[in-house]
């Protein structure tokens, strides 16, 4: 099915927030080279998702993902990567491919280093990315991972939904968890954003340290 304008396009299930998305966000259309389509769950504000129980959204994330499939979406995918655990639920509602969160990358992207290399997961929440999003996407539970400090400038914009976001502290931020991350594990072999918030700091990140980046935009 395409759109009624003949047009095929990638849904976005969107978390309801009101932060700014610079170029680079999966929020910002301008990210994408391709026609994209968003629908909003209502409600599914960041904290709710990232540090609360998020499996009562369920629901409002299947039929949202449902509508968009109505809508004529070819691939359905969504703004955040602790959706992870809502791959299998969302994937079976519809029959267009589906790909809830960046995490579900990490098998491929570990397959394709050199042995003895290992991915490093960058994420908004290291406390909360918890073994059932890791167990989800099929990932080792003792998987190396770092990220945003709980005082840190983009957290705070991003969890508290603010409606402002200084670029230039941001990017200083993720180049700074980056580096701590490769710092820690001299093994690191690639870097894996969890956060669709966060690729529009990649090309710093990959310049700091060195290291491939991947994430759901890339």
């Amino acid at each position: 099915m395409m759109a009624t304008d003949g047009t095929s396009f990638m849904g976005i299930l969107m978390l309801d927030t009101a932060f700014p998305r610079p170029p680079g966000d999966i929020g910002n259309p301008a990210t994408f080279e391709f026609p994209v389509r968003k629908e909003i769950v209502s409600g599914a504000h960041p904290e709710r998702i990232v540090l609360e129980d998020a499996s009562r959204w369920l629901p409002a994330f299947v039929e949202a993902a449902r509508n968009l499939e109505q809508q004529g979406a070819r691939l359905i995918t969504t703004s955040c990567g602790f959706l992870a655990p809502f791959q299998q639920a969302i994937a079976a509602a519809v029959t267009v491919p589906v790909l809830t969160s960046s995490l579900h990358l990490y098998g491929k992207i570990a397959a394709s280093l050199e042995p003895g290399k290992q991915v490093g997961i960058l994420t908004i929440s290291p406390a909360t990315l918890s073994p059932a999003h890791l167990q989800a996407a099929g990932i080792p539970q003792d998987a190396t991972i770092g990220g945003m400090p709980e005082t840190s400038h983009f957290r705070g914009a991003i969890l508290e939904n603010r409606t402002t976001l200084d670029l230039k502290q941001a990017e200083a931020e993720h180049v700074a968890a980056a580096l701590a991350l490769q710092a820690a594990n001299p093994n690191l072999g690639a870097i894996l954003l969890e956060c669709t918030n966060m690729p529009p700091y990649a090309e710093a990140i990959v310049t700091a340290t060195g290291l491939p980046v991947f994430s759901l935009i890339n």
